[in-house]
C-alpha cells in the first residue's frame, strides 16, 4: 500500500504539467518537483504532512528566482527523506537501468550531510564474539557499510572489532578521512570479520575511547561519537564510562542487530547514559533508515545554538544528481522551534523542540563561475583554481572526473592535481590557513596529452575568498603577466582583417581554423566541425559587426588582429618554395587562430584548434627550443606520417617579453628518414662503424623525444613504430638511459580515472541475499521457534520480489559499467642538463654499446648503439609508459603522514541545554504473533510427521 502511495505522491507534482514541459523545461516553470526516499510502511502520513506544509516553499522560491535569475536548483531536503526542489525537472535515471531499484535518499547526499551536522569523529565498534554468527553478522557487515555512507570527508572514521580481545579490522591504527579510498578499505575489511570468542564490552570501548583521545593525529575535532553494533549482551561496562566519559562528551550511539532472545536493556542504557541513541536492525529492510538517523540527534546542538548555527556552509564539490556538472551548494540548516507538550497534559506547555527539519541548499555550477573569469586574458599556460579547508580542488584546469555518478563524490587534492613539490606544500597549506601571498619558482609540468613532462616558471598568487571557506589562488608564467589588448575598433579595419578568414580564401591564406570560443553569446558551436563554425562566424561578424552588445569584443577584435597578421605571413611563405622533407607550415596564435599552408596540407590537420587546449602549442611556450612532436602510434590518418616541428614567437615590448604565437612545419617522414641517414653516413669509410646506414645490420640509430617516444630511426621496421615509448621498442637501452641519467621519470596517479570493475567468478554463486542456516541451527528447534525463521523469511520475501535489493543481484554483463578507480601512468623527461652520454649493456652472453648526444636547441637526443637484433639475450620487460589501472600508493602508509587540512571554526557538538528526551527503542519489521503462531504449529506438524515417517 505503502509503495503505491508513494508512487501517487511521486507524479502529483508533475501530472499537470507533463506535456507542456517534458518537451522543454524552462526557468519559468512555476511549479516544484519532490522526491521522497523509501521509507517504512507506516510513513504515508508523514509525507502527506510534509508535503502539506513544505508547499509555502513555492512563492518562496519563486521570489527567489525572480529576484536573482542566475539561480540555479533551490532545494529544501527533510530529515524525513523527501526532497523538494525547483525548478522541477524530470528524475535522471543515471545508470539507464530501469530494472534496478532507484535508492536515492537526500538525507545521503553530501551537502545535506555537510549542512544538517557538524563533522564527525566517528569510531564504530562491532562485536565479533561467537554468538554473532550467520544472520546476524550479515546484517552487521551490512549495517555498517551503510553507515559509512553517511559520512563526508569532513569527518574522520575507523572500524573496530571485538570479542574477548579489541583490535582495527583494517590496517589504520588511528581515526582517517572517511575520503572513498578509506572507506572503500573499510568495507573491505569489515567483510572479513569473523565471530568467535566471548564479548568483552569493557576491552570494546576501551580502545573506542583511545582513539577518540589520541591528540597527535589529524581528526575532524567536533562530534566524537561511538557506534556500537551488536546483539546484546548482560554487561554494561558502566565503569568504563564513568573512566573515559563522565562529562558524557563522546556520545553513544548502539545497534541491536538480529532476531534474538538476549536481553536489549544493557545496551540500550548505554545510549541513554551517553545522550545517543538505540536502534534495533531485526532485519536486512531496517538497515538503510536507521544507519542514518543518528544525525537528528547530531542536530540537537545546533537546533539548541539557534542563530549561532544558521550560517551558510559550502560543501565540497560533487556531480548534481539533476545533471547541472559539478557544482558545490550553500546550505543552511531548519528547525523546528515549536514547543512540545507535556505528555501528561496535552494543553500543558512541554520542553522545547530539538529536532532539525532538514536543509536548505543553492546549487552554484562550477561552468557558470567559470564563465564569470577572464580565462583567454591569462594565456593558455596561465591558471586560477580554489582550495577548500580539506585541499580539495575546486575550478582547476585538471579537475575532469570521468566518473559522471552523482553518487560518487568528486574529491581531487591540489597535490595530486599538479606534481608536488615543497613549495605547493607550503602554499597549499598557506591557503587552507587563510592566509594571503605570492611565490614564483620553477615546477614540472605534465602536458596538455599527459604524454610529457616539462620544466617551466610560474608565478602563484593566493588570497582567500570573503565570507566562504575557500582560498583562491591565480598562476601565470613569466610571459603570460602581460597580454596584448587589441585596439581595432574601427569597421573598415575588422572588415579587412576578417576577410581572410573567408573559406574561399583558404588557397590565398592557407587552411584558416579558429578556436571555438564563446565570441557573442548567441554564437557558440554547434558541431565539431570547425569550418562550419568559421563560416557562421564570418556570416554573423558580417551582419552585426564585431562591436555589438552581445560579443566580447576584446576576444573578436583579438581574433581579428591575429587574423590580419598571419595573413601577412602566409604571403611570406607563399613566395618560397616546399622543400620535399617540409608537408606543411602552420603558425597558431593565443587569439585562436590557426593557419596550416597549403591548402591541401589543412585537410590532414587534426591538431587541436583551441591553442588553450592545444599540447605541442602549451609545450612549445614552455621551451625556447625547437619542439619535435611524433604522431600518436595508433593514428592512422595522413596525420601519422609526419613529425610536428614548433617553436613560440618571442616578442620583447618595452622589455616585456610576450610570447603569442607559435610556428612551425610538418616534415614528411619517409623523406626525412632519407635525409636522417645521408646526413648521419660516413663517406669512403673502412671502419666497422660508418655512421647510421639504412638497415644497418649492427648499428641501431634513432632519435628520442624529451620524453622517451621514438621520432626517427635508421632501422625501417622502426619506421611504423615512430611516436611508441622507446621502453617498449628496445627496453634494455631505454633502462641503460636512465641508469645513466639521460632520462628521469616521475609516476603520477590519476584518482579521476574510470575502469571496468572485475568481473567476481560466479560459476558456483548461489542467491547471495538470502541466509542459509547452518547444520547446527537446523538441529536446534528452539532456533527455529524463536523470532530467526521471521527474518529469514523477510531475506526471501525481498530476494524473489527485488533481486537488485543492496545489490543483491549479480549486474548483467551487458550493462557493466565502469567505475571509479586509481590509474597510474609514467612520464620521463632529461634529467639534466649534460648533452653527451655513453654507456655498456650487459647481458647473458653479449653486451651492446651506446653513445647519446642531445641535439642543440631542439627536445631530441641521437642515440647510437650496437643493434639490437646483435644481442638477444637481452630478456627485459617492457617499460610500460601508458596510463594502466593501480591501486595507488598505499593508504595504510598515507594514514601514517596525512595531509594537513583544517577542520570548521565552529563546531556544534554539545549544548548544556539539551534535555534528555526518547533515546530510542523498537524499529523495524517485527514479525506479527498470529504468523509466529502459525509458523510454529506447522513446524511442530511436521516434525511430528517426520517422526512417523517409515526409517
Amino acid at each position: 500500500m505503502h509503495i503505491e502511495t508513494l508512487r501517487t505522491l511521486r507524479a502529483l507534482s508533475l501530472q499537470p504539467h507533463c506535456e507542456r514541459l517534458f518537451g522543454k523545461l524552462t526557468d519559468q516553470c512555476s511549479w516544484l518537483g519532490f522526491w521522497q526516499a523509501c521509507l517504512p510502511s507506516d510513513s504515508s502520513t508523514i509525507v502527506l504532512n510534509e508535503l502539506s506544509w513544505t508547499q509555502a516553499l513555492d512563492e518562496t522560491f519563486k521570489k527567489n528566482k525572480e529576484e536573482d535569475p542566475s539561480l540555479l536548483w533551490q532545494v529544501f531536503g527533510s530529515a524525513t527523506g523527501l526532497a523538494r526542489y525547483f525548478p522541477a525537472s524530470p528524475w535522471m535515471d543515471t545508470r539507464k537501468t530501469p530494472n534496478k531499484i532507484d535508492l536515492y535518499d537526500v538525507r545521503r547526499r553530501p551537502w545535506y550531510i555537510q549542512g544538517a551536522a557538524s563533522p564527525k569523529d566517528m569510531l564504530i565498534l562491532v562485536d565479533a564474539s561467537g554468538s554473532v554468527s550467520g544472520l546476524t553478522l550479515k546484517l552487521i557487515r551490512t549495517s555498517v557499510s551503510e553507515m559509512l555512507e553517511t559520512l563526508s570527508d569532513d569527518d574522520y572514521v575507523n572500524v573496530v572489532s571485538f570479542s574477548a580481545e579489541a583490535h582495527p579490522v583494517a590496517c589504520f591504527n588511528n581515526l582517517v578521512q572517511a575520503n572513498v579510498r578509506n572507506k572503500k578499505i573499510l568495507k573491505k575489511a569489515v567483510q572479513n570479520i569473523t565471530a568467535n570468542g566471548t564479548t568483552d564490552y569493557k576491552k570494546g570501548f576501551r580502545m573506542a575511547f583511545d582513539q577518540l583521545s589520541l591528540l597527535n593525529v589529524s581528526r575532524a575535532n567536533c562530534n566524537k561519537i561511538i557506534m556500537l553494533f551488536t546483539d546484546g549482551g548482560e554487561d554494561r561496562a558502566s565503569e568504563i564510562f564513568d573512566e573515559f566519559n563522565r562529562d558524557r562528551k563522546v556520545r553513544i550511539f548502539t545497534f541491536s542487530v538480529g532476531q534474538h532472545n538476549y536481553d536489549k536493556g544493557p545496551i540500550k542504557w548505554m545510549a541513554c547514559s551517553n545522550k545517543g541513541y538505540y536502534y534495533e536492525i531485526p532485519s536486512i529492510g531496517a538497515i538503510r533508515i536507521n544507519t542514518q538517523e543518528y544525525l537528528d540527534v547530531l542536530g540537537r546542538p545546533m537546533v539548541k545554538a539557534d542563530e549561532d548555527a544558521k550560517k551558510v556552509q559550502w560543501t565540497n564539490v560533487y556531480q548534481d544528481a539533476l545533471e547541472l556538472g559539478l557544482v558545490i551548494t550553500g546550505t543552511l540548516p531548519v528547525f523546528n522551534k515549536t514547543g512540545k507538550t507535556s505528555s501528561k497534559d496535552k494543553n500543558k506547555p512541554g520542553s522545547e523542540n530539538q529536532l532539525i527539519l532538514g536543509v536548505m541548499a543553492i546549487d552554484v555550477s562550477l561552468d557558470d563561475i567559470k564563465r564569470l573569469t577572464p580565462r583567454f586574458t591569462l594565456g593558455p599556460n596561465g591558471y586560477y583554481f580554489a582550495i577548500d579547508p580539506n585541499g580539495y580542488v575546486l575550478l582547476h584546469p585538471n579537475l575532469l572526473p570521468e566518473n559522471t555518478r552523482f553518487e560518487e563524490p568528486v574529491t581531487l587534492d591540489f597535490l595530486d592535481a599538479e606534481l608536488e613539490n615543497e613549495n605547493k606544500v607550503e602554499i597549499r597549506r598557506m591557503m587552507i590557513d587563510k592566509g594571503n601571498g605570492s611565490r614564483s619558482f620553477y615546477t614540472l609540468v605534465k602536458s596538455q596529452d599527459e604524454r610529457y613532462i616539462d620544466k617551466g616558471q610560474r608565478t602563484y598568487t593566493w588570497a582567500p575568498v570573503n565570507e566562504a571557506d575557500y582560498s583562491l589562488a591565480l598562476v601565470l608564467p613569466e610571459y603570460s603577466v602581460h597580454y596584448i589588448q587589441p585596439r581595432i575598433g574601427d569597421t573598415i579595419t575588422q572588415a579587412k582583417f576578417s576577410e581572410s578568414l573567408q573559406v574561399d580564401k583558404f588557397d590565398e591564406y592557407g587552411y584558416t581554423f579558429i578556436a571555438p570560443r564563446e565570441y557573442c553569446k548567441d554564437l557558440k558551436p554547434q558541431s565539431s566541425n570547425n569550418t562550419e563554425f568559421l563560416i557562421e562566424f564570418n556570416e554573423y561578424i558580417d551582419r552585426k559587426t564585431p562591436n555589438h552588445p552581445l560579443c566580447n569584443v576584446d576576444l573578436v577584435n583579438r581574433l581579428l588582429l591575429d587574423a590580419g597578421i598571419t595573413s601577412e605571413m602566409v604571403k611570406h611563405w607563399r613566395t618560397q618554395d616546399l622543400s620535399e622533407r617540409i608537408s606543411a607550415r602552420f603558425v597558431a596564435t593565443d587569439g585562436g587562430i590557426t593557419r596550416v599552408y597549403p591548402k591541401s596540407a589543412g585537410l590532414d590537420w587534426n591538431e587541436e584548434p583551441e591553442t588553450y587546449e592545444s599540447s605541442f602549442y602549451k609545450r612549445s611556450l614552455d621551451n625556447n627550443i625547437y619542439i619535435f612532436t611524433p604522431p600518436l602510434p595508433d593514428n592512422n590518418s595522413r596525420a601519422g606520417e609526419t613529425i610536428l616541428v614548433s617553436k613560440a614567437v618571442n616578442l620583447s615590448i618595452n622589455g616585456v617579453t610576450l610570447k603569442p604565437a607559435v610556428v612551425g612545419v610538418k616534415l614528411d617522414i619517409t623523406n626525412w628518414m632519407e635525409s636522417f641517414t645521408n646526413a648521419t653516413e660516413k663517406s669512403n669509410c673502412n671502419d666497422e662503424i660508418c655512421g647510421c646506414k639504412r638497415n644497418d645490420q649492427n648499428v641501431d640509430c634513432v632519435l628520442l623525444d624529451n620524453g622517451g617516444f621514438l621520432v626517427m630511426a635508421n632501422q625501417d621496421h622502426y619506421i611504423d613504430k615512430i611516436g611508441q615509448f622507446f621502453g617498449v621498442i628496445d627496453p634494455i637501452l631505454m633502462i641503460n638511459l636512465l641508469n645513466e641519467s639521460l632520462f628521469s621519470f616521475n609516476k603520477t596517479y590519476d584518482y579521476q580515472s574510470v575502469c571496468y570493475p572485475v568481473k567476481e567468478n560466479r560459476s558456483s554463486a548461489g542467491l547471495r541475499s538470502v541466509y542459509v542456516p547452518t547444520i547446527a541451527d537446523i538441529l536446534n528447534v528452539g532456533w527455529w521457534a524463536s523470532a530467526a525463521a521471521w527474518s529469514i523469511l523477510q531475506q526471501l520475501f525481498v530476494s524473489i520480489t527485488f533481486p537488485n535489493f543492496l545489490e543483491a543481484a549479480e549486474p548483467d554483463d551487458d550493462i557493466l559499467e565502469k567505475e571509479s578507480c586509481i590509474t597510474e601512468q609514467t612520464q620521463y623527461f632529461f634529467a639534466n642538463t649534460e648533452t653527451s652520454f655513453k654507456g655498456n649493456m650487459e647481458c647473458a652472453n653479449c653486451s651492446r654499446q651506446f653513445i647519446a648526444e642531445k641535439l642543440w636547441k631542439t627536445n631530441l637526443v641521437l642515440i647510437i648503439a650496437d643493434a639490437k637484433e646483435s644481442c638477444k639475450t637481452c630478456d627485459v620487460k617492457p617499460l610500460i609508459q601508458a596510463e594502466q589501472p593501480s591501486t595507488g600508493p598505499d593508504p595504510c602508509i598515507i594514514a601514517n603522514n596525512p595531509r594537513y587540512r583544517k577542520g570548521p571554526v565552529e563546531c556544534f557538538d554539545d549544548n548544556e541545554s539539551e534535555q534528555g528526551v526518547d533515546c530510542g527503542g523498537a524499529s523495524g519489521l517485527s514479525p506479527p504473533v498470529w504468523l509466529m503462531a502459525i509458523f510454529q504449529l506447522l513446524l511442530l506438524w511436521r516434525l511430528s510427521g517426520l517422526g512417523c515417517c517409515p526409517s
